[in-house]
């Protein structure tokens, strides 16, 4: 894998018969709006909401796999204090505060809160 992919729903999907999005999807690309370059430097894809979500289940095996995740490249750096896990012999990182804590470590940029 090439690039890190980044995971997250669309930016609004219906479910329960009302249009929803998701909080911490919305957090992750406030952030890549902040830094684009950061942006650029990923493989972003959108699932869907229902399980599986096919693109996550193809890399990490099955699950039922949160959005946003940041499914690392291989020769991706690990970053000190951040929550990496394994699945499928891929490193991920599964929660909105945790990717952003990555891209501090990694690129620089503030910390979250």
């Amino acid at each position: 894998m090439a690039r890190s992919q980044l995971f997250l729903l669309p930016p609004g999907f219906v479910d329960k018969g009302q249009r929803e999005y998701c909080p911490e999807c919305a957090e992750i690309w406030g952030f890549l709006h902040y830094f684009p370059a950061i942006k650029s430097s990923l493989d972003i894809r959108h699932e869907e909401l229902a399980h599986p979500r096919a693109g996550l289940a193809a890399l990490l095996g099955d699950g039922s796999w949160n959005c946003p995740t940041l499914v690392l490249a291989d020769d991706a750096p690990d970053a000190a204090g951040v929550a990496i896990s394994l699945a499928n012999g891929r490193r991920y990182i599964g929660n909105a505060r945790d990717i952003a804590r990555y891209f501090a470590e990694i690129h620089g940029t503030p910390i979250p809160r």
